[in-house]
């Protein structure tokens, strides 16, 4: 196993040694970190660090969620809402496998946390132990980091490592394993360090001046540049970096699904989302622009449809913290390394204002062209059945583009990324590059967390409901006020769509039978109500959003509605069909 030797930023020096176990010095490093919130499920590998919490309460609040993916799914959500490091607490064996699918889904989208796994004890470990699983081998491919202590003293400079990597740099998910040796053993503890530094790890490549220099001449010679951003500007705190290098440069700008909240949506230079099911516009003068700007984003395969057909007109300048991205699908012309926040100034100073309205109204034109075929039809339905588009509307009319709205995966999600306002960074919580149903719910608990004083609503299909239902037990017992609007078109709709489109029709096991939603609430003492008329939908959504506290509402939809435009697999962006 890497050792990586670190230096320390010592909070502590003038403490006079104490005798502490183990999990006393997890907890302690939390507290030091700033850590408020926990997330976990007690097992009996992590049992020591559960009996120390019994006297940090006062200090640290943990949210017993009802599994382990509920408890890495609410990190990601309190991560994402409040830009802070997610707390999860597993027990080994199947707690520990159990967040398998939250770390992928926290190392594709980038999401900050730390993990603590109870493991069984060291004279144990590869005996096949009660409960004993290889949690390092299993989750390498998943995380930033990964370590397993067999020794107490270890504790606070692993640790603090591990808060270290989690946030710097482009952040991930670390996993720290504990023997349950380890977290009983008493050391003498002198306090605990923060970590500032750690020898081969460079969280932010050097800044290069002929780079930027570079990429401000493409730009400024520039007759059509495009400006692609993702999350990597909601990460990097780069957000108003980013509003005034736009306005400067007057570039149209598309977002990925992360990095949507970044800037306004309805922002003057807004031009929409990217992507698959993405707008109209972006995507076919993506392939008519002269320079392509990508800020912080990494050409996942669903913005950019054929690779070999994708911006090949364009000069291509790169913007990102992470190197490893860089031609990594696409081509680039200029590589411009860093954290975007350094970048984006650097960048601003050399490019000239220009006016490109000309250039934009291209856009505008397109965009018509889309509401007149799809937008319309979808927010403003003259048929008798509801969309999930004017679900989303209606919302939209009723939060002013101020609360978190949390999506699970599906054709929900693709709606609600097309259709949801946002005034404030922050707002749109997906998974992303994993597209994990059942993130929804847990996600929410935990944005909720992570911004209090905010409205959360989850969005989720039926499907997707049914793979976490259980956190509403969470909900119940903490008191969580999310509110919860379930799109039942009773299919898995988006793989029904795929049927529908390309199969044939041949619906193959994608009709799926759902419990009564709002029973089920209620048993969790959660209020809520189902509706299927139109004229139910404002007076639903406001007595949802005016509850004091959790609320449930189930609004059934069109079956077999699609969600377009759509970039079918295997086309280029310039082919995305309207209809």
């Amino acid at each position: 196993m890497q050792t990586l030797e670190i230096t320390k930023e010592n909070t502590s020096a003038s403490k006079e040694p104490v005798t502490i176990t183990g999990s006393q010095a997890v907890l302690e490093a939390f507290i030091a970190e700033g850590v408020k919130t926990v997330f976990g499920y007690p097992g009996g590998a992590i049992m020591p660090i559960y009996d120390a919490l019994y006297d940090y309460t006062d200090k640290l609040d943990h949210i017993l969620v009802r599994h382990e993916q509920g408890a890495i799914h609410a990190a990601q959500g309190f991560a994402r809402s409040s830009g802070k490091t997610g707390i999860v607490f597993a027990t080994s064996g199947p707690g520990a496998t159990n967040l398998v699918t939250g770390l992928a889904d926290a190392m594709i989208d980038s999401t900050p946390l730390v993990c603590i796994t109870g493991q069984v004890f060291a004279h144990l470990l590869g005996t096949d132990a009660f409960q004993e699983t290889d949690v390092i081998n299993i989750t390498t491919p998943v995380t930033k980091w990964n370590y397993q202590i067999t020794d107490a003293n270890e504790i606070p400079h692993v640790l603090a490592k591990a808060f270290y990597i989690a946030k710097t740099g482009r952040p991930g998910p670390v996993l720290i394993d504990i023997t349950k040796n380890a977290q009983l053993q008493k050391i003498e503890y002198t306090g605990y360090e923060k970590c500032n530094h750690i020898r081969s790890y460079r969280p932010k490549p050097i800044v290069r001046k002929e780079y930027i220099e570079q990429a401000a001449q493409l730009i400024n010679e520039a007759q059509k540049p495009f400006v692609i951003f993702g999350q990597g500007v909601i990460l990097g705190r780069a957000e108003k970096e980013f509003k005034a290098f736009i306005e400067k440069g007057g570039f149209p700008a598309a977002w990925t699904i992360l990095g949507m909240s970044a800037i306004d949506t309805d922002h003057p230079l807004a031009v929409g989302m990217l992507g698959m099911h993405g707008n109209y516009a972006p995507n076919v003068l993506t392939n008519e622009c002269d320079v392509l700007i990508a800020v912080g984003m990494r050409f996942d395969d669903r913005v950019t449809g054929r690779l070999d057909k994708y911006a090949k007109q364009a000069k291509i300048i790169h913007l990102d913290i992470d190197p490893s991205e860089i031609d990594k699908n696409v081509k680039t012309t200029v590589p411009v390394w860093g954290d975007c926040k350094e970048t984006l100034p650097q960048l601003m100073q050399l490019i000239q204002p220009k006016d490109h309205s000309a250039w934009l109204q291209e856009f505008r034109a397109l965009e018509a062209k889309e509401v007149e075929a799809v937008i319309q039809e979808e927010l403003n339905p003259i048929s008798e059945v509801m969309t999930m588009g004017e679900v989303i509307k209606t919302l939209n009319d009723l939060t002013n583009g101020e609360a978190i709205i949390v999506t699970d995966v599906g054709q929900h999600q693709m709606v609600a990324c097309r259709y949801a306002k946002f005034n404030q960074s922050k707002s749109n919580i997906t998974s992303g590059g994993l597209g994990t149903m059942g993130f929804a719910l847990p996600a929410a608990i935990g944005a909720k967390y992570g911004a209090p004083n905010r409205t959360v609503v989850a969005v989720i299909g039926d499907g997707g409901f049914q793979m976490t239902l259980q956190e509403l037990g969470t909900i119940m017992q903490f008191d969580v006020p999310v509110k919860i609007i379930i799109l039942n078109n009773q299919f898995l709709g988006m793989v029904r769509q795929w049927q529908q489109l390309f199969h044939d029709k041949r619906y193959s096991f994608v009709n799926i039978t759902s419990p009564d939603f709002v029973q089920v609430a209620k048993g969790y003492h959660i209020d809520g109500q189902s509706i299927s008329k139109r004229e139910q939908l404002k007076d639903a959504l406001q007595t949802m959003l005016n509850h004091a506290g959790s609320y449930l509402l189930e609004v059934m939809v069109g079956k077999e509605n699609n969600v377009f435009p759509m970039v079918p697999q295997g086309c280029s962006v310039s082919e995305i069909r309207l209809k």
